[in-house]
């Protein structure tokens, strides 16, 4: 389990067969075999450690759901170790388990923020509310908006400077995760559980007010 906060940016060192290889340096901090990394947002198991860098496994299934098989040697990656119990959660619950991928369609100057737009498929959009949690390249990022087709996040300049988003172009493919709560609620509803927009506003969960 991951919080979207990303620790530190990676450099990939090599990539095939497999196997991934990234260099780093505080997501190695007491890494050791088999432990979860967040690379891009998508969860994977240590498999080698050294001084600079670590090595994961990365299986077909995970480049057929994420832009991994994209990356290249000199690629930049959003790095996250597993979430500590009794540590902070600064984002939201994030899996590591990449929903599906988008693709960046504009980038709007917005005072010192940047309004980024990203195309995705119904099987994301479905769960994306205004104000929801999403998870991109593995940054959690609140939803500013949406429609049939996409949504857009604000990115602060922060996040531009310490993720991989600040060097995203439109056009590139981003992974995708939306928020697991938003799942729950979908089935619950489905088995006639009565969670609805309402019942949640009601209860502080989110809020149906334009402008809230």
């Amino acid at each position: 389990m991951f919080t979207g906060i990303v620790e530190e940016v990676g450099t990939v060192k090599s990539i095939g067969s497999g196997r991934l290889t990234v260099s780093a340096s505080a997501t190695i901090e007491g890494t050791r075999l088999g432990d979860s990394v967040a690379v891009n947002g998508a969860c994977l198991t240590v498999t080698a450690v050294d001084a600079s860098s670590f090595s994961v496994e990365v299986m077909p299934e995970t480049l057929r759901r994420t832009s991994l098989g994209q990356l290249r040697p000199g690629s930049r990656v959003n790095l996250e170790r597993a979430l500590l119990v009794g540590g902070r959660i600064g984002g939201h619950l994030v899996q590591g388990l990449v929903d599906a991928t988008g693709r960046g369609i504009s980038r709007t100057p917005e005072g010192e923020a940047i309004m980024a737009r990203v195309a995705a498929g119904p099987e994301v959009l479905r769960y994306i509310v205004e104000k929801g949690f999403i998870a991109v390249d593995g940054v959690s990022l609140t939803v500013v908006a949406g429609d049939r087709s996409s949504f857009a996040v604000s990115l602060v300049g922060f996040t531009l400077d310490h993720t991989v988003l600040g060097s995203r172009k439109i056009g590139d493919q981003v992974n995708l995760e939306v928020d697991i709560l938003a799942k729950y609620i979908e089935k619950l509803g489905r088995g006639g559980g009565g969670v609805t927009l309402d019942f949640l506003s009601e209860h502080g969960f989110t809020s149906t007010r334009p402008g809230a």
